[in-house]
């Protein structure tokens, strides 16, 4: 009788709960329609000089029934089966991710290795649909899907390349090998210095009409990367959230455009003299928000990378207004111009004809030795004194006092040292650009460094590299699809952190240590820190 009861219990509480489930799943269809029946069900065109709406409720009913299907799926066996998962086997062992790693690098190998294979492949599968607009969006998805195993080849290749250096180089007495690693886990040792690897013969690897376009992206992540460097010192390390870090951006490009242009210094000069500029703004900004935390050290910052913002566009006589600043000298190879009319010039020094390629791959060398310089110096940093100060200030301010250390100079120095990074980068993109305006310095650019941060992982170096080589590198695959890639983009942001709520690599490596360094996981430490 007590097992009838108890059978018949269980039975209503399970219905109850798929009840609940296909409820909630249903309300989140209704406010998924309700939110993209104005982004996506209604559509302007120009109609004889005036704008007609053009109803498209399909595509809202479409992403509403997506939406209520994936809520009840997550619910029924994701959410209810968590705590049943955790204690059976995992999905995924070490055979099979490692299977499905050799399959990834087979069909990558076949993109690289065949000439018009992923291009082919995208064609035949456009051919599929007859509208344009279909054809479009399914070459660009195909294409995206090619790069990244076309991406998984690369990074794999080079990661079993150093495992192998590594191995070969302690076979014969040089380093260091724990025997008691796995495979998989000593695999994945070698993923930065297989990027690091990627990054140093990337200009070539791309060959073709499509190097330009690579080369240009590429710097473009690594413009972000060194930036997220930058705001990791002070967001990751000391704790401090800096809404405003465009600000020391903007003032590092500006202080280069101005005395380059002004006395005609070098971009070698101008660089320490930018990252100067921007450290002393960071010292001015740390002074009053001393006594600030949490949202309203937030709140400080945001308003004044606003305000340095609103200086720059109306300080016409210094920053010459919305207008900007043109003419910004190019960085010379050691003296050497690289304009066509220059005497003596890069190309009549080597021989060489004159090809703006040459031009773009040394832009790409000097901001990679920057960035490699501002993570050897953060690195540095985090093993001193001060750098442990930043950490203990992260983790709690109060006790960081009890200790007796200077709260005071721990917050200027991790301001300062972040602008002054940012400052390096701010300049350097000055230099590549030629020109610069108040309108490449919103707070949209804030914004987009600090997810780089915290999808990232907060405090990692590596995570931070992983994350600006997924958003910048999505937005450049996705820029066609203009209607759908800030969805896209907002999309894999909400689904990073749903699955990933500490950051792409959410363990932490300890700065220093007694005898063993020895990986925590981030659930040991504060949420929101690292």
């Amino acid at each position: 009788m007590a097992e009838a009861v108890g059978t018949a219990i269980g039975t209503r509480v399970g219905q109850d709960s798929l009840a609940n489930s296909v409820r909630d799943a249903i309300i989140a269809g209704l406010i998924a329609f309700l939110l993209f029946v104005v982004i996506l069900g209604l559509k302007t065109e120009n109609a004889q000089e005036k704008l007609i709406l053009i109803p498209r409720i399909g595509y809202a009913v479409t992403i509403a029934v997506v939406v209520a299907v994936g809520r009840l799926l997550l619910d029924v066996f994701v959410w209810r089966a968590r705590a049943s998962r955790a204690a059976a086997k995992p999905l995924l062992t070490t055979r099979s991710i490692l299977w499905l790693l050799a399959i990834s690098w087979a069909i990558g190998a076949y993109f690289f290795i065949v000439p018009g294979a992923r291009e082919a492949l995208a064609t035949s599968a456009s051919d599929l649909f007859g509208a344009d607009e279909w054809r479009t969006r399914t070459r660009i998805a195909v294409d995206l899907f090619g790069y990244a195993f076309m991406g998984v080849f690369i990074v794999a290749t080079a990661m079993v390349l150093m495992l192998v250096l590594r191995r070969t180089l302690a076979g014969i007495g040089i380093g260091t090998r724990d025997e008691t690693q796995g495979v998989l886990s000593e695999l994945s040792t070698q993923l930065a210095p297989a990027l690091l690897a990627i990054a140093l013969v990337l200009p070539f690897l791309v060959v073709g009409p499509q190097q330009r376009y690579a080369i240009d992206t590429a710097i473009q992540v690594l413009t972000y990367i060194m930036l997220g460097w930058g705001l990791n010192v002070v967001v990751g390390l000391a704790g401090l959230l800096d809404l405003g870090y465009v600000a020391f951006y903007a003032v590092g490009a500006y202080s280069f455009a101005l005395i380059s242009t002004t006395f005609g210094w070098s971009f070698w000069v101008c660089l320490p003299l930018a990252g100067m500029f921007a450290a002393a703004w960071g010292i001015m900004l740390g002074f009053p928000v001393l006594r600030l935390r949490g949202d309203y050290l937030a709140i400080v910052t945001l308003a004044f990378g606003e305000i340095i913002r609103i200086v720059l566009l109306n300080w016409y006589s210094l920053t010459n207004g919305p207008n900007g600043i043109s003419r910004i000298p190019r960085v010379s190879f050691f003296g050497l111009s690289f304009d066509r009319n220059a005497e003596p010039s890069f190309y009549s020094v080597f021989g060489l004809e004159y090809d703006n390629i040459y031009r773009i791959v040394f832009m790409y060398y000097v901001i990679l030795f920057l960035a490699l310089l501002v993570n050897f110096v953060t690195n540095r940093l985090r093993r001193l004194p001060i750098g442990r100060a930043w950490e203990a200030l992260r983790e709690d301010e109060i006790a960081c006092r009890s200790l007796g250390i200077n709260t005071v100079i721990t917050k200027l120095s991790a301001f300062a040292i972040g602008a002054m990074f940012g400052g390096f980068a701010g300049s350097f993109f000055a230099t590549r650009q030629g020109f610069i305006s108040p309108e490449s310095f919103t707070f949209h650019e804030s914004a987009l460094v600090l997810a780089i941060v915290v999808l990232g992982g907060l405090g990692s170096q590596l995570g931070i590299v992983i994350a600006a080589v997924a958003l910048i590198g999505s937005s450049e695959f996705f820029r066609d699809l203009e209607e759908y890639r800030m969805l896209i983009f907002g999309g894999s942001m909400v689904a990073i952190m749903i699955w990933k709520p500490r950051g792409l690599v959410s363990s932490r490596t300890p700065s220093v240590a007694l005898k063993e360094r020895k990986v925590i996981s981030a659930e040991l430490v504060k949420e929101g820190h690292g």
